[in-house]
């Protein structure tokens, strides 16, 4: 995480951006942004994915991660997932995938839930 961390502090540097430039970015107050680039608090990988808009950074970028490193693979039912080679950014991975999954589930429940009141409102007619 400390590479991590370090990239972005580096990045931030090159963009010419201040800790309240990124604090007022992320909503956050300049003292919290302070602790995430100290590594006093942990980066969600929310944040981390807002940072690399902010920077306008490449989110492979800033995990360094080495393409070469990078296989796509297939699951049984036809998803494909990336595997990383690199141990130190397995939990960050981790992390994104149980992320797009809650995201694709509360599609899912909404496209549910309209359909369940499409039908209420054709039965009201």
């Amino acid at each position: 995480m400390e590479k991590i961390i370090e990239k972005i502090a580096q990045q931030r540097s090159k963009k010419g951006y201040t800790f309240e430039n990124m604090a007022h970015e992320l909503d956050i107050t300049p003292a919290a942004y302070r602790k995430i680039e100290t590594g006093e608090t942990k980066l969600s990988v929310e944040r981390l994915m807002k940072i690399s808009e902010i920077l306008d950074e490449d989110l492979s970028n800033l995990l360094d991660i080495d393409t070469k490193n990078v296989f796509n693979n297939q699951s049984n039912e036809g998803n494909g997932y990336v595997e990383i080679i690199n141990n130190d950014y397995k939990d960050i991975i981790k992390d994104i995938k149980e992320t797009y999954d809650k995201l694709i589930q509360s599609k899912d429940d909404q496209i549910v839930m309209l359909k369940e009141q499409i039908s209420f409102l054709k039965e009201k007619k």
